[in-house]
């Protein structure tokens, strides 16, 4: 496990002493920002069921914000290793195959979540200047973290697996936002299809349905199954990953 470790700190300090996490972590903040600004707006308007929570979870900035981040956090991971010739130097130290991998996605999970940790406390310091009953209850302002740690595993799992079908990470940025976007367009299904007709369909993307489980979880409805589902889902793609990565090694 020792050795397992000191590849972990070693992703992470890839993310954070570069410079390029902190402008990608910048322009998050940014639309993060923007988000907030517009829930605030909304509220403003007049009174409304929505509490502040809803609002900032559901507006386009967020999801901007949300689907962007795993293809710029992931290209790197692999395709670089790759690109640069570094693969064979990590290779020839006494670690595992999935070492690397689980090391390498485990790094980029936990700075997408970090990246989450400032908008928290705008939902703080809002209820302690505020009008708490305004941002929503306990399970309003935890339900939708608790989700995007879900939705992050399977999401940040996609962007591992295209960084290691290529040595080009802009290849890798575009192939991991066809995955993510792909997996998210699936919700739209049920807006298009009647699931009346359509029953199994609307079943099985139902499960993929990220607005619609956001949409729950804002409420602060928590539901079990997509929090079964992204993880499991997760743990599938890293182990396509792992059989990539063993190709691609052995073809060096």
């Amino acid at each position: 496990m020792r050795r397992f470790f000191t590849l972990l700190a070693r992703e992470l300090s890839a993310f954070y002493f570069s410079p390029i996490a902190y402008v990608v972590l910048f322009f998050f903040l940014i639309l993060n920002g923007l988000s907030f600004w517009f829930a605030l707006a909304l509220l403003s308007r007049g009174p409304s069921e929505l509490t502040l929570i809803q609002a900032f979870f559901n507006t386009l900035f967020f999801w901007i914000a949300y689907l962007l981040v795993f293809p710029v956090i992931t290209m790197r991971l692999f395709a670089e290793e790759f690109k640069l010739g570094t693969i064979e130097t990590l290779m020839t130290a006494p670690v595992r195959d999935w070492e690397v991998v689980a090391s390498k996605y485990l790094a980029a999970l936990i700075f997408y979540l970090s990246m989450w940790l400032p908008s928290i406390l705008y939902f703080l310091i809002f209820s302690w200047l505020g009008n708490r009953s305004v941002v929503g209850t306990g399970a309003q302002i935890w339900g939708p973290y608790l989700l995007l740690l879900a939705m992050g595993t399977f999401n940040v799992s996609l962007g591992c697996l295209a960084s290691s079908l290529t040595s080009n990470q802009i290849i890798a940025a575009m192939m991991g936002l066809v995955f993510v976007l792909g997996t998210f367009f699936l919700t739209m299904i049920n807006y298009i299809i009647d699931s009346s007709s359509s029953p199994l369909v609307h079943d099985l993307t139902a499960y993929v349905a990220q607005l619609d489980h956001m949409e729950s979880f804002s409420r602060g409805i928590i539901d079990t199954r997509p929090l079964v589902f992204y993880p499991t889902f997760a743990l599938l793609v890293l182990v396509m990953t792992y059989h990539v990565f063993q190709y691609r090694r052995w073809k060096l």
